[in-house]
Formats: C-alpha cells, structure tokens, sequence
C-alpha cells in the first residue's frame, strides 16, 4: 500500500505545471562579471528590466513572453524623454480623430502664445519647406531626443486629454503632467495646465483651430515609493541639503512603456482598447523615424556629434562607431537626473531576430542632484549596451519553429527628407 500511495504522489507531483525559468534572471546571473555593479547590486542602481521574447506561428501571428528582473510599478524613477513616445503617438490619434478633410500630422501648423512663458511658433528652418508640422515634430523627437518639439506636441495635446487617453488605453502607470528640457523649465504646475493655441493650414484656408487649452480638473498623482531622493540638490547654482522631491513629476512605467511600443510595433496582436487609431502610413512613417539614424537624414540635417548610437543604448550605447545596417532598433531613451532609460523593438535582418528590451537605471553616485555629475559614460551607457549584447547574443541561438517575416519592418532610408 504503501508503494501504491507513493507512486501516486511521484505521478501527482511529476504532473504539474511547473513555473516558467525567467530566462533574464538567468543571463543576468549568468552575465554578472561582464554586466558589472548593476547587475549585482540592482537595488543600489534602481535597476528595472523587462524583456519580451517573440515566436511566430506558421502564419507569422506572434505570441509574446516576458521575462522581468527586479521590476516593480510602484518604485518611482525619472523617465525623462521616454514621455516623447506616448506625446508622438497620442498626437497622431488625435489629428486622425478630428476626421478633417485635407488635415493630416503633414499638414502646415502655426502656434500662437496667450500668456508667459508660452512661446509662439510660425516656421522651423530645419523641415524642407521651412514650416512645421506633427509630422517634422515627430521625427526630430525619434531622431535625436528633441525637446521643444516634444513640448509642442504637449501643447497640442493638452494636460487633461492627454492624461485622460492614457487611462482610456488602460496606461494606468503613466501620469504626464509637464513639458520637458530646457523650453519647458520656465513653466511651473500651472503653467503646464495652459497649453498654446494651434492653427492648421491648407492652400489658402484654415483646416483647424485650437485655442488655448486649460486643464480645469488638476491631476491627482498617485503615492509612490521612493518620491523624495537623493540627499541634495542643485538649485540657482546653490546646494540644498535635502532630498529632490519628485512627487509632481512626470510618471511612465516600464510596463505601460514596453505595452505602448509593442501597441505600435503589433497592432495586429495588441488587445483592441490598446491600439492606436493609426493610418498605415502613419505606421509606416513611424517605423522609419523610430529607426533611422541622424546621418540618414537631410531634414533636419545632423552632424557627426549625433552618431549613429546618440539615442540607441542597448549593444551599442557606449560605442560612436555605425551601426551595421542590418540591425534596427525601434525605440525611445531617456536621460536625465541621472537616470538612463531605452525602450526598444531590435530586429536583425540578416540572422532573422526580434525581441524587446525595456530598462531603466539610475547612476547617481553622490546622490546630488542638478549638479551635472552622474555616471552616464562609465556606468550606465556601458551597461546598457552589454545588457543589450547579452539579450541579442542569446537571441541568436535561441530556436525558433518558425523564422519571423520581418518585412513590414524594412524601411527605404535614402527615400526620406
């Protein structure tokens, strides 16, 4: 009886699910030596990580798996020029929604300012027909981080719908409640509520006016972990011995960051009230800014200093050389307050890849903030970019039943302003 009862036990116990090996976890502890203090002290480095592995079915349908390291949604970090992803995204969705004819993320807008410190706008010389638009807005945030055009788009946007299209999308980590950089430092939490007016043009004729826009209802900023940091700070070129208060900043997790790009990069595989209301050649537009380098573009025409990595962390992060053309990266990175930040879609072309890479770290060794002094060139790029190369490597000889068409990811790069 007693053979029986434990045979049964070995068969009871053979039989079940067993939980999923976090493959991150292992390539981290695998890697640790190479990944350096990052990797073995994740907490001291506010390290979060995700990474999303894809297999295709043999109709190509991608099912997702995501291994996370050290991630948690309540621990607040600064997410700096990441809020530049959802500002293109939801600004697109909503020239589409206002269903004018002839008004699309192309067509010629004016800026006007009512009160201080806002700011009018009436051309960019950096387009090819020295105007702007959503569109000229959205490549330059891809393409080098810029911050006014962020704030622009912001400003079109506005506080309240902006916040409000977050949540609808079910972002519920992700409050952005402020403009960015240097165009954005003179305005304070009031001043964000008030966004400028916008004018849109045709031939001869306004497709569409905006005026200013208030955001009646102040937005409530849920309590976090870790909002009061460091133990100092920067200000008018004088230290404050007391900790940055972060509590009235912007808030993206990497969860909602690592859910929106994969929202655009597979809306085919994205739950519907995710998905953005996008054209296909808005897809496609986005697909060429996100991934194409400073130097493959004319308008705005970038110099050596905007190398190919310049907005690229991971694999090559750390290094100036050109990145071979068969890998692209789809992406947004942030950096700020000592805080490094890269969203990505990676592909390789040649050996038939795809994954994504999520990951945020803080290198802030004197806990000082505004003072200029992080670690961005010895700790974090270099991590970044390991992270990244362990991630590709192991995606090499991952196996896989089917290869991936990746076709719809090409882009003609020299067919672009």
């Amino acid at each position: 009886m007693k053979n029986i009862f434990l045979f049964c036990t070995i068969l009871f116990f053979s039989c079940q699910p067993t939980e999923e090996k976090n493959i991150l976890e292992q390539l981290i502890s695998k890697n640790k030596k190479e990944l350096g203090a990052p990797a073995e002290y994740p907490e001291k480095f506010e390290l979060q990580i995700l990474y999303t592995q894809i297999d295709r079915d043999d109709n190509n349908t991608p099912t997702f798996t995501t291994h996370k390291f050290n991630v948690n949604k309540n621990q607040y970090f600064y997410p700096a020029s990441t809020v530049k992803m959802p500002a293109a995204f939801f600004a697109l969705e909503k020239i589409n929604k206002l269903k004018i004819d002839g008004l699309d993320k192309y067509s010629e807008l004016q800026i006007d300012s009512i009160r201080p410190p806002q700011t009018p706008l009436r051309s960019d010389s950096t387009s090819r027909n020295g105007l702007t638009s959503l569109a000229h807005f959205t490549k330059k945030i891809f393409l080098v981080s810029d911050n006014d055009a962020n704030n622009r788009l912001y400003e079109f946007l506005g506080q309240e719908y902006f916040n409000a299209e977050l949540e609808k999308k079910g972002f519920e980590n992700t409050q952005i409640v402020h403009r960015i950089g240097p165009s954005g430092f003179p305005f304070n939490e009031e001043g964000n509520r008030y966004t400028n007016p916008f004018t849109f043009y045709g031939i001869d004729t306004i497709l569409y006016h905006q005026p200013e826009v208030f955001a009646k209802n102040a937005l409530e900023l849920p309590p976090m972990d870790h909002l009061q940091k460091g133990k100092g700070y920067m200000s008018d070129g004088k230290l404050i011995n007391e900790p940055k208060d972060f509590s009235k900043k912007n808030r993206f997790s990497i969860q909602d960051m690592s859910a929106m790009l994969q929202a655009v990069m597979f809306p085919e595989a994205t739950p519907e009230h995710q998905r953005f209301n996008l054209t296909e050649d808005d897809y496609q537009f986005l697909y060429k800014v996100m991934s194409m380098r400073p130097r493959e573009s004319k308008f705005p025409k970038y110099t050596q200093e905007e190398h190919d990595s310049y907005v690229k962390f991971f694999i090559y992060g750390d290094k100036k050389e050109r990145i071979p053309d068969h890998i692209r990266t789809f992406n947004k990175v942030g950096w700020a307050y000592g805080y490094l930040t890269d969203v990505s879609y990676i592909v390789d072309f040649e050996k038939e890849i795809e994954f994504f890479l999520t990951a945020t770290i803080s290198v802030n060794e004197n806990q000082i903030f505004n003072d200029d002094n992080y670690e961005y060139k010895t700790i974090g790029l270099p991590f970044l970019s390991k992270l990244g190369k362990v991630i590709y490597d192991y995606e090499v000889q991952r196996e896989r039943k089917v290869k991936p068409d990746l076709s719809k990811f090409k882009v003609d790069y020299l067919a672009t302003d």
